[in-house]
């Protein structure tokens, strides 16, 4: 066999790795943590460490297309609490509002997300300094919103089928989570817009040479990840049915770290919904091995950054060759 074949295939089984380590990885840390404790065998607990990450898991799917991008959203987490907030107060507790609260909730988000794409396609800011910038406007809005306390209450029949679980061990929170990293997989992957995320991703000049229009798709893929972050805060709020302005501090650390733990690199042109759901769940599994050792919860700090150091050392190494 000429060398030539060999050289076609090696990137090919470099991305392929790099796309399934981290069920591997996943695998791994679960058979650690059986033997650390007997609850990580019981179908239950494992259901409730999914229904845990649902909401970090939706909106870091979102994300994810625009990492894919080249892009970075941290905004995400000033959303998921703007979005917990808003449908909280628009809900009221009256079962005749649900459906208008949640259709008001995501398109609110999207539009946030819609504005963050347009500024950068626009000016071609950078993301990172602008979505930072969002952050903090949205976190103040949100603040003046609902005068800085909890308000709103939950619409009856939200949360009960949320929570609900099917034959008493999947939750369907966790069923959500599956099928929107599904839907965006096969949106990535089988769409001419999924291709062109790719695209630009991998080579954005190149990109504008073939005609593709790099502000179109910008700014759609900041609207799918501010919608997204819509649905995590409505996931957050059916999980805890309590809506504070900080619900989802801390997100765009945990999506980020997620994500790339999942194999999408900063620099664009790779990664995988699914396997953001993946790295969403190592992260999870890292936390309660965390807190069933006794060690403080500060500590989870420490992890999440170790995460994304090693996890990006890693897939740089991987990327060496291709």
């Amino acid at each position: 066999m000429s060398a030539a074949p060999i050289a076609g295939w090696r990137p090919r089984l470099l991305q392929l790795s790099a796309s399934w380590a981290i069920w591997g990885v996943l695998a791994a840390l679960l058979v650690a943590a059986a033997l650390l404790s007997s609850a990580f065998l019981e179908p239950v607990y494992l259901a409730n460490v999914v229904r845990q990450a649902a909401p970090v898991g939706i909106a870091a799917i979102g994300a994810t297309v625009v990492m894919i991008l080249g892009g970075v959203d941290l905004s995400v987490g000033a959303v998921v609490s703007f979005a917990a907030v808003f449908a909280a107060i628009q809900m009221n507790g009256d079962p005749a509002r649900l459906g208008p609260a949640i259709a008001w909730t995501l398109l609110a988000s999207a539009l946030l997300g819609l504005v963050n794409g347009a500024l950068i396609a626009w000016n071609r800011a950078s993301s990172f300094i602008l979505t930072l910038g969002s952050a903090l406007a949205i976190y103040g809005a949100t603040q003046l919103y609902s005068g800085g306390t909890a308000r709103g209450i939950v619409a009856p029949g939200f949360r009960e089928f949320f929570n609900l679980r099917l034959g008493d061990v999947v939750p369907v929170l966790a069923l959500v989570m599956v099928a929107f990293a599904l839907f965006v997989e096969a949106l990535l992957r089988f769409t001419r817009f999924g291709r062109s995320v790719y695209l630009i991703g991998s080579n954005a000049a190149a990109a504008r040479i073939s005609g593709l229009s790099l502000a179109r798709v910008t700014i759609a893929a900041y609207t799918i990840s501010g919608l997204f972050a819509g649905l995590a805060g409505l996931a957050l709020l059916a999980r805890s049915g309590v809506s504070t302005t900080s619900s989802g501090r801390g997100f765009e650390l945990d999506t980020l770290a997620a994500i790339v733990l999942g194999g999408t690199v900063f620099e664009g042109g790779r990664g995988s919904a699914i396997a953001t759901v993946g790295g969403v769940l190592v992260l999870f599994v890292a936390f309660n091995i965390v807190n069933i050792l006794g060690l403080n919860f500060n500590l989870q700090l420490t992890v999440k950054g170790l995460i994304v150091i090693v996890a990006s050392a890693i897939y740089a190494r991987l990327n060496t060759d291709r």
